[in-house]
């Protein structure tokens, strides 16, 4: 299984595909990239006149790269148009502010995949290498 055909099985789709690339993954991680583009629509709203990606965007972002792409490699062909994915408990800390047409990039440890339950630690860097969230994610994957 690609990269490519990893994002492919995202069950995503413009606007709220945060994923461009993955950069590597394995069984105990995946390190991937997005950029976030002026023109997403929240950014309309969010603190007029200085835009800033809201919490929950970067907790999404984090969340498809982080757990949905590592537990569809972790499912390689078991995952398919029927295979579901919930999200189960998240703890984020927020350290720095991401603006737009910012690249960040995600990287995830695993914690444990055991019973369709996946864990990972994640971390999100701008494009100049700063943390600026970090936390654990975990979701259950059907």
């Amino acid at each position: 299984m690609t990269n490519q055909d990893i994002i492919s099985k995202l069950p995503y789709s413009k606007p709220f595909l945060f994923v461009d690339e993955i950069i590597s993954i394995s069984e105990n991680g995946v390190e991937g990239t997005y950029r976030f583009d002026e023109n997403l629509d929240f950014y309309k709203g969010h603190f007029i006149s200085n835009p800033v990606t809201p919490g929950v965007i970067l907790t999404e972002v984090m969340a498809q790269i982080g757990l949905v792409c590592l537990g569809i490699y972790l499912l390689n062909q078991k995952f398919n148009k029927y295979s579901s994915i919930s999200l189960t408990s998240i703890e984020i800390d927020f350290l720095k502010p991401v603006f737009p047409n910012e690249n960040v990039t995600v990287i995830s440890e695993k914690i444990y995949f055991r019973f369709g339950k996946l864990k990972c630690k994640v971390s999100m860097k701008n494009q100049i290498g700063i943390e600026v969230c970090s936390g654990t994610i975990a979701g259950m994957i059907f």
